[in-house]
């Protein structure tokens, strides 16, 4: 299995290619993060980690053909990057930081999609994968661009998975929840400020928000991966699979 992951060189995108990798498969991860770049090539010597701006369709374009090019070719493609862009009521938000966090969040994923189906029609197979999230499946207070973005991405997964059936290729994203780790620990600061209150008061209330009581991990988004992309899974197509211990609202 040949993997390219976007977004890997931290957080979900670096467990993706852990577990990917420790099943055998050849992975190729891209980020623009040059420092954690630079720490996953020390880490993960047997994966390949190139530089690239999701935003940027040129420099993606350019970058997706040196992982094709590396890997043998592409089976699974994890369209993973993505932003927590800004927060507070909507009428206080900044247009470009709206446009900023869309563009990472349903762009990138456009333009990831974009360059590799020609790879993947001429095989006539692969996987597509998005990472969504609960909030493009419920209502999301104080963080309208995300949840927008999220939401989107729902709609591309339902459309593509409609466009490249035929083909033999599947389109499916996995919907964490709140994931433990530095990223959901910026976005508790950032939610705590916009509102005013203290950062453990927010915890409390996405803690509150599950029925199983707990954050989900990394390895368990990277696990729903692997299975999605796994031969058991070949008939699942056009799916969003929450994994977030059944969010019931996120206020």
């Amino acid at each position: 299995m040949r993997v390219f992951i976007t977004a890997g060189a931290s957080g979900l995108g670096c467990a993706f290619a852990e577990a990917f990798a420790a099943q055998g498969a050849k992975v190729a991860i891209a980020d623009r993060d040059e420092e954690a770049l630079a720490q996953f090539r020390i880490t993960h010597p047997d994966v390949t980690a190139l530089h690239a701006d999701v935003t940027d369709e040129a420099d993606l374009a350019g970058t997706m053909e040196q992982a094709r090019t590396a890997l043998g070719g592409f089976d699974v493609i994890c369209a993973n990057a993505g932003t927590g862009g800004p927060a507070g009521p909507l009428e206080t938000l900044d247009a470009q930081a709206w446009r900023d966090c869309v563009d990472v969040n349903l762009t990138g994923a456009f333009l990831t999609a974009k360059q590799a189906i020609p790879a993947l029609k001429a095989q006539k197979s692969g996987l597509i994968l998005f990472t969504t999230s609960t909030a493009g499946q419920w209502g999301y207070p104080n963080r309208s661009p995300y949840s927008a973005a999220k939401w989107a991405l729902v709609g591309l997964t339902k459309g593509l998975a409609m466009e490249l059936g035929a083909f033999g290729i599947r389109v499916n994203a996995i919907a964490p929840g709140s994931v433990e780790g530095e990223r959901m620990e910026r976005v508790l600061q950032m939610e705590a400020a916009a509102r005013n209150v203290d950062p453990e008061t927010v915890r409390a209330e996405y803690v509150q928000g599950v029925s199983m009581k707990t954050w989900v991990t990394a390895e368990d988004i990277a696990a729903t991966a692997t299975w999605l992309a796994s031969d058991v899974a070949r008939r699942i197509s056009g799916q969003v699979i929450a994994v977030d211990g059944n969010t019931e609202t996120l206020r």
